[in-house]
């Protein structure tokens, strides 16, 4: 169902985006509610794809249902309140102008993005837990760390970036290059970078995970044990080489 709701978002965002080309620093305001509701049609797929795996047993249990409507209404209380900022064409993010935004941003979309984080570790337990589940070695051991990365590294990046004034480490120009598509900044330290491979850990580590299984390499879960370092290893260098306010990609 969250899966279908996230995707109906997505659809009103780029459909607001045709008829409202009004721009906030630049950017048109329904691009942030349209990259939202795209990540989150990614993170609800994934959940969704894991949950067809579970044993049935974990599947309807408690845990897992009570995690759902909980992110649910973390879903609907964050696309709500970006969409309505859209069309106010007003910042939804760093945005302390008056008591209600500083609450809407520092309380409510924080705790927001914490139970979906938090979620996404439930769920990585749950797979290591159900022995019953539809998952080969690889792959369980790839969701598992996955899984447990997402809620791990997103904690330490985004929750950093929370606590800060802006996603910028350094004072870009008004004319400052960034990179296509993506937005971020070439010019100055962004700490989005890190922040993407934190949340997309979750699909990442399950694909290797899913390869290694189909190639039938052996010692498999070693191979995915290394991926998680490796790919952990990167977040955190992207992560430092943001703080030193170094860009990801000068241009």
């Amino acid at each position: 169902m969250l899966l279908g709701l996230s995707a109906a978002i997505l659809v009103v965002t780029l459909a607001a985006a045709l008829v409202d080309i009004r721009t906030l620093e630049g950017v048109p305001v329904w691009a942030k509610p349209a990259k939202f509701a795209l990540s989150f049609v990614i993170l609800f797929a994934t959940i969704a794809w894991l949950e067809a795996r579970l044993s049935p047993r974990w599947r309807d249990g408690w845990l897992l249902s009570a995690t759902l409507a909980v992110m649910g209404a973390s879903l609907v209380a964050e696309m709500g309140y970006l969409m309505v900022q859209a069309g106010q064409a007003e910042a939804s993010h760093y945005n302390y102008s008056t008591p209600y935004h500083a609450f809407m941003y520092t309380v409510v979309m924080f705790v927001g993005a914490l139970v979906l984080v938090a979620g996404i570790g439930v769920y990585g337990l749950a797979a290591a837990l159900d022995r019953e589940a539809d998952l080969a070695p690889a792959l369980r051991l790839g969701v598992v760390l996955g899984f447990g990365l997402s809620f791990g590294l997103t904690v330490i990046v985004a929750g950093y970036m929370a606590g800060q004034e802006s996603r910028f480490v350094g004072l870009p120009s008004a004319e400052a290059a960034t990179i296509p598509l993506l937005g971020w900044s070439a010019e100055v330290g962004d700490l989005r970078p890190a922040h993407f491979l934190s949340l997309h850990a979750m699909q990442a580590l399950p694909l290797l995970g899913w390869l290694v299984d189909c190639a039938q390499v052996r010692s498999g879960r070693i191979w995915v044990a290394v991926g998680a370092i490796l790919y952990t290893a990167a977040t955190l260098a992207l992560f430092a080489q943001a703080l030193a306010g170094r860009p990801f990609i000068a241009l």
